[in-house]
Parts: C-alpha cells; sequence; structure tokens
C-alpha cells in the first residue's frame, strides 16, 4: 500500500513537472498610455532613475529601500541598483539606449527573490498635443519562475497591473508640470 502512494505520488510530481517544463518560457507583457504633455516632458520622467520615485509603481512599497545611481547621471549608461524588503526584492536596471523624446531601453536584471533578465522598453510618440506612450517588457523564464507563473496567472497577470499603475502615476507627474 505505501509503495502504491509513493508511486502515485512520484507519478504525480513527474507529470507536474513536465507540464510545467512545456510551457512557454518566452513572456511579453505591454502597455500604453496617452498623456497630456509633451514628449519631452514624459521621456525626462523616464530617462533619469531619479524622478523614477515620482512614479515607480514599486518606489514606496518598501520605506526602508536602499538605493544607489552610478553610472551616466541620466540616459545611456545610468545604473539604479535597489535592494529592499520582500515586495521589492533586489536588482539592479541599466539604461542600454536612449533615443530623446521617442525610446529608452533598459536591461532589468532581478537578483531577488527569483533571478531574472528582462528586457524593458519605453517608447513615445506625439499625439496631438500630448505623448502616447508604451511600456512593454519581454524576456524568458527559468524552470522555477515557469512554475511559479503557470500557477499565478503568468507574467502579464503579474506585472500588467503593476504598469498600468505606474502609467497612470507617470502621467499625473508629467501632467502636473
Amino acid at each position: 500500500m505505501f509503495k502504491n502512494i509513493l508511486l502515485a505520488i512520484v507519478v504525480l510530481v513527474g507529470a507536474l513537472c513536465a507540464y510545467v517544463a512545456f510551457q512557454p518560457s518566452a513572456y511579453h507583457v505591454v502597455r500604453e498610455t496617452r498623456i497630456a504633455a509633451p514628449p519631452d516632458a514624459v521621456f525626462a520622467l523616464i530617462n533619469d532613475f531619479h524622478k523614477w520615485d515620482a512614479w515607480s509603481p514599486w518606489a514606496k512599497l518598501d520605506p526602508a529601500m536602499k538605493t544607489t545611481y552610478s553610472g551616466a547621471p541620466a540616459g545611456t549608461g545610468a545604473v539604479y541598483e535597489w535592494t529592499g524588503d520582500s515586495k521589492v526584492g533586489e536588482g539592479r536596471m541599466t539604461v542600454l539606449h536612449s533615443q530623446p523624446f521617442e525610446t529608452v531601453r533598459i536591461k532589468l536584471e532581478f537578483i531577488k527573490p527569483i533571478a531574472s533578465t528582462s528586457d524593458t522598453e519605453f517608447t513615445m510618440k506625439p499625439d496631438g498635443a500630448g505623448t502616447a506612450v508604451t511600456w512593454s517588457m519581454a524576456g524568458d523564464n527559468n524552470f522555477m519562475a515557469k512554475a511559479f507563473m503557470t500557477f499565478s496567472g503568468g507574467m502579464d497577470k503579474a506585472i500588467g497591473p503593476d504598469f498600468e499603475r505606474g502609467l497612470a502615476q507617470m502621467k499625473a507627474a508629467a501632467e502636473a508640470k
């Protein structure tokens, strides 16, 4: 009897692992908004990590979070590193490409709780008297991240609401100026 139960558990765990292994590892999350401010005002909030506290959806999750800035003061080569509680984890962002008033590409590296690397991009396009802003993130999940995302609804469900909140806060910050 014990042998049959143990065999059933092993088969179940094996089936679960196989299910997770065959889930797609690639993800792509995209959110957009329109901001009633010119592209240069929006670009300034994104291109300079020092200004992210005004709109980042994660900036105020851990009041004791430690942040450091290095590299260029803004734009290509700028680096932002953080260490915080379980809500924000630990990681690093590096601006890889900055095209004034159009695009900012960032390499996002999470160290904790789950190590991963993502490509993040902000695009800005003039839209009448305002700016159409797109925030996207793409990457690949390792097995542990795939397992977590498989049972939590995926990256779009996990990160999408944060992007929406961040874009709403960016809109408020840009339009207040």
